[in-house]
């Protein structure tokens, strides 16, 4: 089987050094607190939407570091549909796609149901998670970086 390897555009992190720090201290702030599972789902879920191989690359191979199960990761495109998910990682993936998906908005319902399963806290890490993952999605799809580049 040959494979076709997409040629990388930039290597963000020598060129802009000091932007891929910030970018990597945000990400650490924005895990603070955040339950490893959940935090790989929401990762996966919004590189599937920006369409980040790299990132779904990456977040599948630390979901299955945090224990979590093959079918889930399956069935995450698709979670809606899915029995698999529990009403709050559906709270946590429904606000991914409303903020990944900005321009249609994030609705007071999904909102809402969002801070019925996360304290205000909680909801601030998972908003600054959701947003981090973003700027990685934006940055890798933009350089072109894919799995197996460095």
């Amino acid at each position: 089987m040959t494979t076709f390897q997409v040629p990388q555009r930039m290597d963000f992190a020598a060129v802009a050094p000091k932007v891929f720090k910030a970018v990597l201290a945000l990400d650490a702030a924005a895990r603070q607190g955040v339950d490893p599972v959940l935090l790989e789902l929401v990762q996966i879920r919004a590189s599937q939407l920006n369409r980040c191989a790299y990132c779904i690359d990456y977040h599948t191979t630390d979901a299955r570091k945090a224990g979590e199960r093959e079918e889930r990761i399956h069935q995450l495109s698709a979670w809606e549909e899915s029995s698999l998910f529990t009403e709050r990682e559906r709270a946590a993936l429904a606000l991914t796609e409303a903020v990944t998906l900005l321009p249609q908005g994030v609705s007071d319902a999904v909102y809402e149901e969002a801070a019925r399963h996360f304290d205000e806290q909680e909801l601030a890490q998972l908003i600054a998670l959701i947003f981090t993952v973003n700027t990685w999605n934006r940055m890798n799809v933009t350089t072109r970086k894919t799995p197996g580049t460095v």
